[in-house]
């Protein structure tokens, strides 16, 4: 479908011809979609993203001031949107994520882990890896087993360095907690 001029949609839907909205929705649709999956990396959470976006351009289009193009301004709507959605979903799942790892020292976690054969370890380690969402679980291969540096990293995932710092000192706090919990399930603590 060949589509018009932008501004032409958004004058006849500031007319009253609201259906005109939904071809800058169809002309739209997948850049939206692809910065709010860049953003948050989960369809799901991206295709709502991507609908309150479009909801909040539609209600905002009488103050939309044509001083950049209507693409840019929808694209920043969205950017703010996956942003804002982010950052809520963070402090909503920090301060269990906190009080969860306070509760284990790195030397209990060593001191337990000597106790199994390298082969358990290992075995127990991929089973806690796999264990994590994706996007902690690919920082982990990234540093880790590609030895990729916090810059090349940062770059990869379009985090900032020190976010991608404070992201593998959590992944490895929440690894150590699952280990901790795995090794003592599999070898009771001697009394």
């Amino acid at each position: 479908m060949k589509f018009q001029d932008d501004n032409i949609y958004i004058e006849r839907v500031l007319k009253g011809e609201v259906a005109a909205f939904s071809y800058l929705v169809e002309k739209h649709k997948e850049m939206v979609f692809t910065i709010a999956m860049k953003v948050v990396r989960n369809r799901e959470d991206a295709e709502e993203i991507a609908q309150d976006a479009f909801l909040k351009a539609y209600q905002a289009l009488k103050t939309f001031k044509r001083e950049s193009k209507f693409a840019t301004w929808m694209y920043r709507i969205v950017y703010n949107t996956a942003i804002s959605k982010t950052r809520k979903k963070q402090m909503e799942l920090a301060p269990l994520d906190d009080i969860i790892i306070d509760n284990f020292t790195t030397d209990e976690i060593h001191e337990s882990a000597g106790r199994l054969s390298d082969e358990e370890q290992s075995e127990l380690i991929n089973q806690a890896i796999k264990q994590l969402p994706e996007d902690e679980s690919l920082l982990l291969m990234l540093f880790y087993k590609k030895e990729s540096s916090v810059e090349d990293i940062s770059q990869i995932t379009g985090l900032s360095s020190s976010n991608v710092k404070v992201k593998l000192h959590r992944i490895r706090k929440k690894l150590y907690t699952e280990l901790n919990e795995q090794i003592n399930v599999k070898v009771p603590a001697i009394n």
